[in-house]
């Protein structure tokens, strides 16, 4: 575990030690003061839902947030209903964050849940679809085909989708067969030829073919068939001699979160495998047919399945949205967002006489604060690891993996690394939700190549975006570091928003060396100068300087708070802003996803303005900013203001020294905060109202666009110069 006697991370030496999270104020917060965690999740889902309603946006775009709406809320289902079910069965039903019970919370999940769904349900079938037609790209049903076109396609289905299909019987014999998580299923009822008896098969719609099977193309566009209208219209094949009576869709959602109980001498990779294969065999959560289901069908799988009325989704016409990523093979740049080439950021870009810029003599002339997907991350982090595993001059390579691509350049470059001699420290996490058996997977390749890997901490999950590497100059040896807000990833770095800050200060070095020495061995550190670091000390850090922006104004100094996170819900944080946002500190909070303040409350939070930003890429930088009299004090990093992230994961932030970039990063929360940007605006009632329009009915600004334009045109001025 990580313990931390002392905190240096330049808030002051004088007073600020004797400062206590327990510290008593005067004021009094009233009790109903959080909104709600579950259901602001939802409504973030919902925010995602009116982008793919949004008329202006590119039609193609607003079938992916359809998709993306899927995606979110089945893993919403696997893990936070999951978890809330887990905790009701239990007997452990711990008021949630405000207060409530937990089948409470559960019964307005459900209800809000099946509005949701039954929204996202219309959205595609009289918003997207209508206008995917129009643009040339229709999705058909079955008796929209001529006879032609049903031939055509029912060679199509023997050649290349009947001999994977396997339908299993439900009889005295053959029992009710197990429903994977997330299939998309036939329940089929037919009746015995022979016998005159009705029979029950399930058929699984194999998941590795199309999701949407081409049926023609010409000069007027192309037009596709659902995959399970092709299946289920060809059912007679798979059941000769029998005569098919009725098939409806059906999918199903189970608990897939993960539960690990550590202890010193267990083996986690063990651990994780044997809660691997537990979670596929997780208690269903979430049953979705379809809207024409007969009473019958229905009521079998609600008993085999073990499953409640309240879980059963009704929904018209397609199920498992999630399929419209499908779409995404369509080439029709027109119907997309315009296409963004990230540039290399300043300082990587090569000279006037340099093929490749070098990376460690750009990094000692000043720190580089990079801004992904709008700057390349091939051209900064896969190139400065890239870098460091080929030069004779490098000796060590150490750094954190959270979540990173199979085929990743990082991968081969820390694999290169050591195949050259050179020292490699991996911290990977294999307690990465979702991740875990590819993370293990890839870790095992490192171990082989002769990386040292180190898997965690036992109760704690490494959570933090950090590389060190030890380069010998000189005779000296020197620094070069990476802090990040997001994933050694190079896939997702292309729709992530992101920072990362690259230095040669030999104070950061320190810090994360000290900070990678207690993380792979038994190292107790004491004091970080340019970091905060959880689990134990981040939460105090900031809610000093928290505090400092309340003493500020209360003294009547300059005073302001800025804070840019994906989740909103630390109860302990939310108090400090309260009690700052009471002495006068405005305060303004960024947040793309769950939100527990509630701003604008007279006598509480008059001061506080949430907004959130949802569009082509998604926000997920974590920013810190602090008035600090008139000298800003500001950190990236890691961090949400979850419980988990400040009590139970190992995270990072790193202060910002350069005036220009800490200019850079506030100039972003001008423009984020601006009523002339397009956001959303929090309510006390945690209603999220939506400014994409000015007053005359124009279009509001788009921060990402903006931020594109910036980006290019400092490109473009370095070439002129």
């Amino acid at each position: 575990m990580i313990e931390h006697e002392v905190l240096d991370t330049g808030l002051g030496d004088d007073d600020d030690d004797d400062f206590e999270l327990e510290e008593t104020y005067d004021d009094q917060l009233p009790d109903q003061r959080y909104l709600d965690r579950e259901l602001s999740w939802l409504a973030f889902n919902q925010r995602v839902l009116e982008l793919a309603e949004d008329p202006t946006l590119p039609v193609l775009e607003r079938a992916n947030f359809l998709a993306i709406f899927a995606s979110n809320l089945d893993e919403f289902f696997m893990v936070r209903v999951a978890g809330l079910k887990r905790r009701i069965v239990t007997g452990l039903a711990v008021p949630t964050n405000v207060g409530r019970a937990p089948a409470d919370v559960l019964a307005d999940i459900s209800t809000l849940a099946h509005e949701l769904q039954l929204r996202h349900a219309e959205a595609w079938r009289s918003l997207v679809k209508p206008s995917l037609t129009d643009a040339g790209i229709e999705v058909v049903r079955w008796p929209d085909l001529t006879e032609d076109e049903r031939s055509r396609l029912y060679d199509h289905f023997h050649s290349h989708i009947f001999p994977v299909l396997m339908p299993l019987a439900v009889d005295p014999a053959h029992p009710f067969p197990y429903i994977s998580g997330l299939s998309l299923n036939l329940a089929i009822r037919i009746r015995n030829a022979r016998t005159g008896r009705q029979e029950f098969a399930r058929l699984k719609v194999p998941s590795m073919v199309p999701r949407f099977v081409e049926v023609s193309r010409g000069e007027s566009g192309v037009r596709y068939l659902p995959l399970e209208d092709l299946i289920s219209n060809n059912l007679s094949d798979l059941f000769p001699g029998m005569e098919i009576l009725d098939h409806h869709a059906f999918r199903l959602t189970r608990n897939e979160d993960m539960v690990i109980e550590e202890d010193e001498t267990e083996n986690l990779i063990q651990a994780l495998e044997a809660e691997l294969m537990r979670r596929r065999f997780g208690p269903p959560i979430r049953l979705e047919v379809a809207e024409d289901m007969d009473d019958l069908t229905l009521d079998l799988l609600i008993s085999e399945l073990d499953i409640t009325a309240q879980e059963v989704y009704r929904l018209p016409g397609l199920l498992d949205l999630r399929g419209l990523f499908d779409l995404s093979r369509i080439d029709r740049p027109d119907l997309r967002y315009k296409p963004h080439v990230p540039t290399s950021a300043l300082a990587f870009q090569p000279g006037d006489t340099t093929e490749r810029s070098d990376i460690f003599a750009a990094i000692r002339k000043a720190d580089v604060l990079v801004h992904h997907p709008y700057e390349s991350f091939t051209t900064s982090v896969q190139a400065f690891l890239e870098q460091a595993a080929k030069d004779p001059h490098v000796l060590a390579i150490k750094q954190t993996l959270y979540r990173t691509s199979g085929d990743s350049p990082i991968i081969q470059a820390l694999i290169d690394a050591a195949e050259a001699g050179k020292q490699v420290l991996a911290l990977v996490e294999v307690k990465a939700r979702f991740d875990e058996a590819n993370n293990i997977v890839w870790a095992r390749k490192l171990e082989k190549a002769g990386v040292h890997v180190v898997y965690g901490l036992v109760g704690l999950k490494t959570h933090c975006k950090l590389v060190n590497i030890i380069r010998e100059e000189e005779g000296v040896l020197r620094s070069y570091s990476h802090v990040g807000t997001g994933n050694y990833n190079p896939k997702t770095s292309r729709i992530y928003e992101d920072f990362g800050l690259f230095t040669a200060d030999p104070q950061v070095g320190r810090d994360l060396t000290r900070l990678f020495n207690e993380l792979s061995g038994y190292a107790i550190e004491k004091k970080f100068k340019r970091l905060l670091v959880a689990p134990l000390h981040l939460r105090k850090g900031l809610l000093k300087l928290i505090d400092g922006e309340r003493r500020n104004a209360a003294a009547g100094k300059p005073a302001g708070i800025r804070i840019k996170v994906n989740s909103m819900v630390d109860e302990q944080i939310i108090d400090a802003l309260y009690r700052a946002s009471l002495a006068g500190v405005p305060v303004e909070v960024w947040v793309r996803g769950i939100c527990s303040l509630k701003p604008g409350v007279e006598g509480m939070s008059e001061n506080i303005t949430v907004r959130s930003i949802l569009g082509r890429y998604l926000e997920h930088s974590r920013i810190f900013a602090f008035e600090n009299g008139g000298d800003p004090q500001i950190y990236i990093g890691s961090a949400d203001m979850m419980h988990r992230n400040l009590d139970r994961r190992v995270e990072a932030l790193v202060s910002i020294a350069d005036p220009a970039h800490k200019r850079e990063l506030l100039t972003l929360f001008d423009a984020a905060m601006s009523p002339e940007t397009s956001s959303w605006h929090l309510g006390p009632d945690g209603v999220w109202d939506r400014h994409a329009l000015d007053a005359e009915g124009a279009p509001l600004k788009d921060i990402q666009d903006r931020t594109m334009a910036q980006v290019q045109r400092r490109r473009r001025s370095r070439a002129v110069r």
